[in-house]
Protein backbone atom coordinates (compact mmCIF):
# COMPACT_ATOMS: atom_id res chain seq x y z
CA UNK A 1 0.00 0.00 0.00
CA UNK A 2 1.50 3.04 -1.26
CA UNK A 3 0.92 5.81 1.13
CA UNK A 4 1.69 9.99 1.61
CA UNK A 5 2.00 10.87 5.28
CA UNK A 6 -0.96 9.28 6.04
CA UNK A 7 -3.17 9.41 2.95
CA UNK A 8 -3.74 5.69 1.70
CA UNK A 9 -3.75 5.81 -2.05
CA UNK A 10 -3.89 1.77 -2.90
CA UNK A 11 -1.53 -1.22 -4.11
CA UNK A 12 -0.24 0.54 -7.27
CA UNK A 13 -1.25 4.07 -7.56
CA UNK A 14 -2.17 5.68 -11.14
CA UNK A 15 -0.93 9.34 -11.07
CA UNK A 16 -1.76 12.03 -13.69
CA UNK A 17 1.23 13.92 -13.81
CA UNK A 18 1.57 17.76 -13.52
CA UNK A 19 1.36 18.89 -17.53
CA UNK A 20 1.14 22.50 -18.26
CA UNK A 21 -1.71 23.25 -20.17
CA UNK A 22 -3.13 19.88 -19.63
CA UNK A 23 -3.67 19.22 -15.98
CA UNK A 24 -6.25 21.64 -15.39
CA UNK A 25 -9.55 21.13 -13.78
CA UNK A 26 -12.05 19.74 -16.63
CA UNK A 27 -8.96 17.21 -17.50
CA UNK A 28 -8.37 16.11 -14.37
CA UNK A 29 -12.15 15.24 -13.52
CA UNK A 30 -12.25 12.77 -16.59
CA UNK A 31 -9.10 11.00 -15.92
CA UNK A 32 -10.42 10.56 -11.85
CA UNK A 33 -13.96 9.21 -13.67
CA UNK A 34 -11.18 6.72 -15.29
CA UNK A 35 -9.51 5.69 -12.78
CA UNK A 36 -6.59 8.07 -11.73
CA UNK A 37 -5.72 7.60 -8.14
CA UNK A 38 -3.92 10.72 -7.28
CA UNK A 39 -3.72 14.09 -9.86
CA UNK A 40 -1.91 17.43 -9.66
CA UNK A 41 -2.21 20.67 -10.60
CA UNK A 42 -0.31 22.09 -13.69
CA UNK A 43 3.03 23.17 -12.11
CA UNK A 44 2.68 27.00 -10.58
CA UNK A 45 5.69 29.76 -10.11
CA UNK A 46 6.32 30.72 -6.99
CA UNK A 47 7.03 34.14 -8.32
CA UNK A 48 3.63 34.12 -10.19
CA UNK A 49 1.95 33.01 -7.17
CA UNK A 50 3.57 35.99 -4.88
CA UNK A 51 2.88 38.54 -7.67
CA UNK A 52 -0.87 37.95 -7.83
CA UNK A 53 -0.24 36.33 -11.42
CA UNK A 54 -3.84 35.59 -12.18
CA UNK A 55 -2.89 32.83 -14.31
CA UNK A 56 -1.28 31.24 -11.05
CA UNK A 57 -3.58 31.55 -8.86
CA UNK A 58 -6.35 29.99 -10.95
CA UNK A 59 -4.36 27.15 -11.19
CA UNK A 60 -5.07 27.05 -7.37
CA UNK A 61 -8.75 25.64 -8.04
CA UNK A 62 -8.75 22.47 -6.44
CA UNK A 63 -12.15 20.42 -5.78
CA UNK A 64 -13.32 17.52 -3.37
CA UNK A 65 -14.18 15.07 -6.17
CA UNK A 66 -10.31 14.83 -7.49
CA UNK A 67 -8.96 14.28 -4.02
CA UNK A 68 -5.94 13.02 -3.13
CA UNK A 69 -4.38 16.10 -5.39
CA UNK A 70 -1.48 17.56 -4.93
CA UNK A 71 -1.06 21.27 -6.02
CA UNK A 72 3.31 21.32 -7.64
CA UNK A 73 5.03 24.75 -7.09
CA UNK A 74 8.46 25.30 -8.52
CA UNK A 75 11.03 28.00 -8.14
CA UNK A 76 14.60 28.59 -6.44
CA UNK A 77 14.23 31.13 -4.12
CA UNK A 78 14.05 30.22 -0.48
CA UNK A 79 11.84 33.31 0.75
CA UNK A 80 9.91 32.88 -2.24
CA UNK A 81 8.89 29.14 -1.80
CA UNK A 82 8.29 29.86 1.69
CA UNK A 83 5.90 32.19 0.94
CA UNK A 84 4.30 30.22 -1.70
CA UNK A 85 3.58 27.47 0.71
CA UNK A 86 1.44 29.99 3.17
CA UNK A 87 -0.16 30.92 -0.09
CA UNK A 88 -1.02 27.45 -1.06
CA UNK A 89 -2.25 26.08 2.56
CA UNK A 90 -5.15 28.44 1.90
CA UNK A 91 -6.62 25.80 -1.12
CA UNK A 92 -6.16 22.53 1.46
CA UNK A 93 -4.47 20.64 -1.24
CA UNK A 94 -3.61 17.02 0.41
CA UNK A 95 0.01 17.72 0.08
CA UNK A 96 2.47 19.73 -1.85
CA UNK A 97 5.09 19.01 -4.45
CA UNK A 98 7.85 20.70 -5.76
CA UNK A 99 8.94 20.49 -9.10
CA UNK A 100 12.50 19.73 -9.55
CA UNK A 101 12.45 18.64 -12.85
CA UNK A 102 11.01 20.38 -15.75
CA UNK A 103 13.68 20.71 -18.76
CA UNK A 104 12.23 23.74 -20.00
CA UNK A 105 14.61 26.79 -20.64
CA UNK A 106 12.46 29.82 -19.18
CA UNK A 107 12.09 27.80 -16.29
CA UNK A 108 15.66 26.15 -15.98
CA UNK A 109 17.29 29.55 -16.84
CA UNK A 110 16.17 30.52 -13.31
CA UNK A 111 17.72 27.86 -11.61
CA UNK A 112 14.41 25.98 -11.12
CA UNK A 113 12.81 23.14 -12.36
CA UNK A 114 15.20 20.55 -13.37
CA UNK A 115 17.76 23.50 -13.77
CA UNK A 116 18.17 22.64 -9.34
CA UNK A 117 20.13 19.14 -10.62
CA UNK A 118 22.54 21.49 -10.89
CA UNK A 119 22.92 22.66 -7.30
CA UNK A 120 22.01 19.76 -5.17
CA UNK A 121 22.48 21.75 -2.18
CA UNK A 122 19.97 23.70 -2.25
CA UNK A 123 17.82 21.21 -3.67
CA UNK A 124 17.89 19.69 -0.46
CA UNK A 125 18.05 23.16 1.09
CA UNK A 126 14.60 24.46 -0.05
CA UNK A 127 13.16 21.08 0.54
CA UNK A 128 14.19 20.77 4.03
CA UNK A 129 13.23 24.57 5.11
CA UNK A 130 9.47 24.01 2.95
CA UNK A 131 8.74 20.69 5.12
CA UNK A 132 9.75 22.77 8.17
CA UNK A 133 7.90 25.41 6.75
CA UNK A 134 3.92 23.01 6.65
CA UNK A 135 1.65 20.22 8.29
CA UNK A 136 1.11 19.25 4.76
CA UNK A 137 3.15 16.67 3.16
CA UNK A 138 6.07 17.74 0.90
CA UNK A 139 6.55 15.84 -2.26
CA UNK A 140 9.43 16.03 -5.32
CA UNK A 141 9.33 15.23 -8.93
CA UNK A 142 12.72 15.04 -10.39
CA UNK A 143 14.60 13.87 -12.99
CA UNK A 144 17.76 11.59 -12.89
CA UNK A 145 20.09 14.07 -12.84
CA UNK A 146 21.77 16.55 -15.31
CA UNK A 147 22.84 15.38 -17.92
CA UNK A 148 24.50 11.26 -18.31
CA UNK A 149 27.53 12.58 -16.48
CA UNK A 150 25.98 13.69 -13.15
CA UNK A 151 23.39 10.92 -12.45
CA UNK A 152 23.15 10.86 -8.39
CA UNK A 153 19.60 10.12 -8.12
CA UNK A 154 20.79 7.45 -5.33
CA UNK A 155 21.91 10.18 -3.24
CA UNK A 156 19.59 12.81 -4.17
CA UNK A 157 16.76 10.74 -3.19
CA UNK A 158 18.65 9.50 0.28
CA UNK A 159 19.17 13.47 0.95
CA UNK A 160 15.46 14.37 -0.22
CA UNK A 161 14.16 11.46 2.14
CA UNK A 162 16.32 12.63 5.29
CA UNK A 163 14.64 15.90 5.23
CA UNK A 164 11.30 14.56 5.18
CA UNK A 165 9.85 14.71 1.97
CA UNK A 166 6.86 11.53 1.78
CA UNK A 167 7.37 10.65 -1.89
CA UNK A 168 9.34 11.13 -5.21
CA UNK A 169 8.31 10.82 -8.46
CA UNK A 170 11.11 10.17 -10.91
CA UNK A 171 11.50 10.95 -14.86
CA UNK A 172 13.44 8.06 -16.25
CA UNK A 173 15.71 10.71 -18.47
CA UNK A 174 17.79 13.54 -17.63
CA UNK A 175 17.39 17.24 -18.11
CA UNK A 176 19.63 17.17 -21.45
CA UNK A 177 17.29 14.97 -22.53
CA UNK A 178 14.75 17.02 -22.52
CA UNK A 179 11.63 14.15 -23.84
CA UNK A 180 14.20 12.49 -26.53
CA UNK A 181 14.79 9.17 -26.74
CA UNK A 182 14.13 6.24 -24.08
CA UNK A 183 13.42 6.97 -20.76
CA UNK A 184 15.83 5.13 -18.53
CA UNK A 185 13.51 3.06 -15.67
CA UNK A 186 16.57 1.25 -14.16
CA UNK A 187 18.34 3.76 -11.99
CA UNK A 188 14.79 4.26 -10.53
CA UNK A 189 14.32 0.57 -9.52
CA UNK A 190 17.95 1.37 -7.71
CA UNK A 191 16.37 3.93 -5.82
CA UNK A 192 13.41 1.67 -4.77
CA UNK A 193 15.72 -1.22 -4.27
CA UNK A 194 18.01 1.31 -1.44
CA UNK A 195 17.37 -0.49 1.51
CA UNK A 196 17.43 2.78 2.63
CA UNK A 197 14.23 4.05 1.06
CA UNK A 198 11.42 3.61 3.01
CA UNK A 199 9.01 6.41 1.34
CA UNK A 200 6.96 5.40 -2.32
CA UNK A 201 9.17 5.72 -5.48
CA UNK A 202 6.58 6.84 -8.22
CA UNK A 203 8.13 6.45 -12.29
CA UNK A 204 7.21 8.58 -14.89
CA UNK A 205 8.33 9.03 -18.90
CA UNK A 206 7.26 6.11 -21.38
CA UNK A 207 4.02 4.47 -19.73
CA UNK A 208 2.56 4.63 -22.93
CA UNK A 209 0.64 0.89 -22.49
CA UNK A 210 -0.82 -1.01 -20.04
CA UNK A 211 2.42 -3.40 -20.52
CA UNK A 212 4.46 -0.77 -19.87
CA UNK A 213 2.46 0.22 -16.51
CA UNK A 214 2.52 -3.77 -15.69
CA UNK A 215 6.89 -3.45 -16.57
CA UNK A 216 6.75 -0.68 -13.98
CA UNK A 217 5.02 -2.32 -11.05
CA UNK A 218 6.06 -5.89 -11.77
CA UNK A 219 10.10 -5.90 -13.11
CA UNK A 220 10.91 -2.93 -11.72
CA UNK A 221 9.60 -2.98 -8.57
CA UNK A 222 7.99 0.36 -8.21
CA UNK A 223 5.16 1.70 -5.58
CA UNK A 224 3.18 3.45 -8.25
CA UNK A 225 3.46 4.97 -12.57
CA UNK A 226 2.65 8.81 -13.21
CA UNK A 227 1.24 9.03 -16.05
CA UNK A 228 2.28 12.17 -18.31
CA UNK A 229 1.42 12.19 -22.59
CA UNK A 230 -0.21 8.96 -22.93
CA UNK A 231 -3.33 10.23 -20.73
CA UNK A 232 -3.53 13.88 -23.23
CA UNK A 233 -6.73 13.29 -25.17
CA UNK A 234 -7.44 9.92 -23.99
CA UNK A 235 -8.49 9.85 -20.03
CA UNK A 236 -9.47 6.26 -20.58
CA UNK A 237 -5.98 5.35 -20.43
CA UNK A 238 -6.28 5.41 -16.65
CA UNK A 239 -9.30 2.43 -16.79
CA UNK A 240 -7.24 0.82 -19.61
CA UNK A 241 -4.29 -0.08 -17.06
CA UNK A 242 -6.49 -0.91 -14.59
CA UNK A 243 -8.55 -3.45 -16.66
CA UNK A 244 -5.55 -4.80 -17.83
CA UNK A 245 -3.63 -5.60 -14.47
CA UNK A 246 -7.31 -7.31 -13.48
CA UNK A 247 -7.96 -9.59 -16.94
CA UNK A 248 -4.62 -9.24 -18.42
CA UNK A 249 -6.67 -8.46 -21.67
CA UNK A 250 -6.65 -4.87 -23.49
CA UNK A 251 -10.08 -2.71 -22.76
CA UNK A 252 -11.67 -2.69 -25.61
CA UNK A 253 -10.98 1.54 -26.61
CA UNK A 254 -14.23 3.44 -26.78
CA UNK A 255 -16.56 3.81 -29.63
CA UNK A 256 -16.58 7.12 -32.05
CA UNK A 257 -19.90 8.38 -30.11
CA UNK A 258 -18.52 7.62 -26.41
CA UNK A 259 -15.22 10.13 -27.60
CA UNK A 260 -17.64 12.67 -28.91
CA UNK A 261 -19.02 12.86 -25.87
CA UNK A 262 -15.99 13.14 -23.51
CA UNK A 263 -14.55 15.89 -25.69
CA UNK A 264 -17.97 17.75 -26.02
CA UNK A 265 -17.85 17.73 -21.97
CA UNK A 266 -14.61 18.26 -22.28
CA UNK A 267 -14.82 21.04 -24.21
CA UNK A 268 -17.79 22.42 -21.98
CA UNK A 269 -16.33 21.97 -18.32
CA UNK A 270 -13.35 23.78 -20.22
CA UNK A 271 -15.48 26.67 -20.84
CA UNK A 272 -17.23 26.79 -17.80
CA UNK A 273 -14.12 26.73 -16.18
CA UNK A 274 -11.82 29.32 -17.91
CA UNK A 275 -13.88 30.81 -20.53
CA UNK A 276 -14.91 30.51 -23.93
CA UNK A 277 -11.64 31.96 -25.28
CA UNK A 278 -9.55 30.14 -23.27
CA UNK A 279 -11.49 26.77 -23.11
CA UNK A 280 -11.13 26.52 -26.86
CA UNK A 281 -7.52 26.80 -27.29
CA UNK A 282 -7.02 24.57 -24.08
CA UNK A 283 -9.01 21.52 -24.99
CA UNK A 284 -7.28 21.79 -28.69
CA UNK A 285 -4.29 19.36 -27.88
CA UNK A 286 -6.76 16.79 -27.12
CA UNK A 287 -8.59 16.51 -30.29
CA UNK A 288 -5.70 14.65 -32.01
CA UNK A 289 -5.64 11.83 -29.50
CA UNK A 290 -9.60 11.94 -28.93
CA UNK A 291 -10.17 11.14 -32.52
CA UNK A 292 -6.82 8.71 -32.93
CA UNK A 293 -7.51 5.98 -35.48
CA UNK A 294 -10.01 7.47 -37.50
CA UNK A 295 -9.32 7.19 -41.27
CA UNK A 296 -9.39 10.81 -43.13
CA UNK A 297 -10.23 12.32 -40.16
CA UNK A 298 -7.91 15.41 -40.52
CA UNK A 299 -10.59 18.11 -42.31
CA UNK A 300 -12.61 17.46 -39.30
CA UNK A 301 -9.33 17.80 -36.63
CA UNK A 302 -8.43 20.94 -38.72
CA UNK A 303 -11.96 22.38 -38.05
CA UNK A 304 -11.41 21.50 -34.55
CA UNK A 305 -8.91 23.30 -34.14
CA UNK A 306 -9.29 26.66 -36.00
CA UNK A 307 -12.91 27.15 -34.91
CA UNK A 308 -13.55 30.30 -33.29
CA UNK A 309 -16.73 29.46 -30.99
CA UNK A 310 -18.07 26.62 -29.23
CA UNK A 311 -20.97 26.38 -31.53
CA UNK A 312 -18.58 25.59 -34.46
CA UNK A 313 -16.48 23.02 -32.66
CA UNK A 314 -20.23 21.08 -31.19
CA UNK A 315 -21.26 21.72 -35.03
CA UNK A 316 -17.68 19.70 -36.03
CA UNK A 317 -18.51 17.06 -33.77
CA UNK A 318 -21.99 16.58 -34.94
CA UNK A 319 -20.73 16.20 -38.54
CA UNK A 320 -17.80 13.15 -36.94
CA UNK A 321 -20.89 11.74 -35.55
CA UNK A 322 -22.76 11.92 -38.56
CA UNK A 323 -20.02 10.42 -40.80
CA UNK A 324 -18.32 8.16 -38.21
CA UNK A 325 -20.40 7.15 -35.08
Amino acid sequence: MAKIGDIELGDFPLLLAPMEDVSDPPFRALCKEQGADVVYTEFISSEGLIRDAAKSIQKLDIYDKERPVGIQIFGANLESMLRTVEIVEQSKPDFIDINYGCPVKKVVSKGAGAGILKDIPLMVKLTDAMVKHTKIPITVKTRLGWDNDTIRILEVAERLQDVGTKAIAIHGRTRSQMYKGEANWEPIADVKNNPRMHIPIFGNGDVNSPEKAMMMRDKYGLDGAMIGRASIGNPWFFAQVKHYFKTGKHLTFPTIAERVQTAKRHLQMAIEWNGEHAGLFETRRHYTNYFKGIPHFKEYRLKMVTSDTKEEVFQVFEEVLEKFG
